[in-house]
């Protein structure tokens, strides 16, 4: 599991609950990027969820397809891995020479992951020292089960494709949604189908990554219940009204109070980990994305919870694009941050 080196002429692809997301840039971090295709495809979660044959051959035919309509012709993919099936943490070391550290991380790996060092892939980056205390050294370390890693790597390998690089999805999220020049921590938000990641960075790296069971499903089937709908006129509601108070009578802010109030708690759970931790750091802001992001009144109303600024992302803010492709791309920008970020890889970023 490759987390930082870029490689050439890629194609970024993020396999969602419900739907695949392709998109190919080009240009750098340093000159900014370009978008040269992209493809966003709905797919039955049934199909995405089943480990059988017959589902991984009409996954693959769906991506191939996607590959096609978008117009995307290198075979290089790097691929995000779901949040629920890596690792990933910040540790401190003691302060070394680089060599030294580098040979220490490879023989003591095994006490940083929760699972048998035979059965995982391993990768790590060296942040470099901890703003709170100059004697340590931090490192982001991440792994997942080999097994995870090689069915991926297989099916997409069956498909003629190079896979290149497998990230961790809050990884590649937080390179396109990190505030550009700004030092301050801010806590990066992408609200899933099923669940929800959350990265602080702080001083252009990744200080807390964590993720929260329970996505934008949890809410609809809240409001389904409450107002006596079925789901799909519950996930129209919430898209088009919202947190709004004023709209059908603020039913839908109401059936999703608590739930919010709970996951606002979460998020201040995380602040204060962090802060306490980084004791001198300032709080620049939250970010949301994701379906977080497409929620109205939803940056309010984490807002007012958390005392804390509170905007709403842009995965594209690195990315010019033509105004067809903005149109193209309207409706669904919020849930790109993943493919985004792992388009934006590159040899000097983690």
């Amino acid at each position: 599991m490759n987390l930082i080196h870029g490689v050439g002429d890629f194609f970024a692809l993020d396999i969602g609950t419900n739907s695949i997301r392709l998109v190919q840039l080009s240009g750098d971090a340093q000159h900014g990027w370009t978008l040269q295709h992209f493809a966003y495809i709905p797919v039955d979660p049934k199909i995405i969820q089943d480990d059988s044959e017959v589902a991984k051959k009409q996954m693959g035919e769906i991506i191939l397809e996607a590959m096609k309509q978008a117009g995307i012709t290198t075979k290089n993919v790097a691929v995000g891995m779901s949040a629920s099936k890596t690792y990933t943490a910040i540790i401190d070391v003691p302060k070394q020479d680089p060599k030294e550290l580098t040979k220490t991380l490879k023989y003591q790996l095994d006490k940083y992951i929760p699972m048998a060092i035979d059965e995982a892939k391993v990768d790590y980056v060296i942040l470099g020292e901890n703003p709170n205390n100059p004697e340590q050294t931090e490192v982001l370390i991440s792994s997942t089960a080999i097994a995870n890693a090689e069915k991926l790597m297989e099916m997409l390998e069956n498909l003629g494709l190079n896979v290149v690089a497998q990230e961790p999805e809050p990884l590649a999220m937080a390179r396109a949604l990190a505030p550009v020049g700004d030092n301050n921590a801010n806590l990066l938000i992408d609200l899933g189908e099923n669940s929800c990641d959350i990265v602080m960075m702080y001083m252009g790296a990744p200080r807390l990554v964590r993720s929260i069971p329970g996505g934008f499903s949890m809410l609809v089937k809240t409001v389904a219940v409450a107002l006596s709908v079925n789901e799909e006129q519950a996930r129209q509601y919430i898209l088009k009204f919202g947190l709004a108070q004023d709209k059908i009578d603020g039913q839908v802010f109401r059936a999703l109070d608590s739930v919010l109030e709970n996951f606002a708690s979460e998020l201040v759970k995380s602040i204060q980990f962090f802060s306490g931790k980084y004791t001198n750091a300032p709080i620049g802001g939250i970010v949301l994305s994701g379906f977080a992001g497409a929620i109205p009144f939803m940056a309010e109303y984490i807002e007012a919870k958390t005392t804390v600024t509170t905007k709403l992302g842009n995965p594209w803010q690195l990315v010019k694009a033509t105004p067809e492709q903005q149109q193209a791309l309207q409706s669904v920008t919020n849930e790109f941050a993943v493919a985004v970020g792992l388009a934006e890889r590159s040899n000097e970023s983690v």
